[in-house]
């Protein structure tokens, strides 16, 4: 074929392409596009990292424990709220201590380290206890009526190093509250705090031996360590009084308490049941009816 045949094929097939207005060059580029595309859809899309396969496999098993836990907490039934002490005491009203609940406390704690005759030694029946006060009766007004004879006890109560009344109460605060309230049973009889807080026992113990102390007003541990040390006896005391059931911020007496419960128990064997049984003192239960 010679050189002019083909200038004229090439030529024919120029008038083909214009009137579609298109180009030699479009159609290069078109065929260079089309190449470029086929290229971007055919190359193979990188492989992912360990990483995110291992977060999405853990994000995965997350998932499943999540369902499955709530599955179990739907399956499970659901538990009785506990009654709290808060509720039982604004439903209930408050009762008076008798001489039952002390001797329950004292059955319950000696019934394991005391023999037969040994628990008889340390009951206590109802002529050891004084009788209960009622909602009318403030604290001076319980201590006028168990104790009428107060005025002639305080002014023949001459002795030294012992007190004619000691009240017993679950913590510092409470015995202070307590001091205050009977000012108007005391009229002029001396009151000693028997405490720890901010008192030393060596003050306690130089306070008892210069003067006469008429009533002593403190925890169980405080006057226990007195006594002990015999700072404080027993000789001129006439009555106990518990403060049985009034209740600290935690709603709890001085038999909850168990440091105190067994400090108060302790304090009772010392020598109180003793003086109890024979009749030279007696006990009395103060009832409180305003919780904190």
């Amino acid at each position: 074929m010679s050189f002019d045949q083909n200038a004229e094929e090439w030529i024919c097939f120029l008038n083909l392409l214009l009137p579609l207005g298109l180009s030699p060059d479009a159609s290069s580029e078109e065929c260079a596009g089309t190449s470029k595309t086929e290229q971007q859809h055919t190359t193979p899309m990188p492989p992912t990292s360990k990483k995110r396969k291992q977060a999405t496999e853990c994000f995965l098993g997350a998932e499943k424990e999540d369902s499955a836990d709530k599955n179990e907490s739907e399956a499970k039934p659901k538990r009785r709220r506990k009654k709290k002490i808060s509720d039982v005491l604004s439903k209930s009203s408050p009762k008076p201590g008798v001489p039952e609940d002390l001797q329950k406390l004292l059955k319950e704690h000696f019934c394991a380290k005391r023999s037969v005759i040994e628990l008889e030694e340390l009951q206590l029946s109802d002529a050891c206890f004084l009788p209960a006060n009622d909602l009318t009766h403030s604290f001076s007004s319980y201590l006028k009526e168990i104790c009428p004879k107060w005025a002639k006890l305080r002014k023949n109560h001459t002795e030294k190093k012992s007190v004619v009344m000691m009240i017993i109460c679950s913590s510092a605060l409470r015995c202070l509250e307590l001091i205050k309230s009977m000012a108007a049973f005391k009229g002029d009889g001396k009151v000693m705090k028997m405490f720890a807080k901010h008192i030393k026992i060596q003050e306690q113990v130089k306070m008892l031996e210069k003067g006469v102390i008429h009533v002593g007003v403190g925890t169980p541990g405080r006057i226990k360590a007195l006594l002990e040390q015999d700072g404080l006896s027993m000789t001129s005391l006439k009555y106990v009084i518990l403060d049985w059931n009034w209740r600290d911020q935690k709603l709890r007496r001085l038999i909850d308490i168990p440091e105190i419960r067994k400090e108060t128990i302790e304090l009772l064997e010392m020598g109180l049941i003793k003086l109890c049984r024979g009749g030279s003192v007696k006990v009395g239960l103060f009832r409180y009816d305003v919780c904190p």
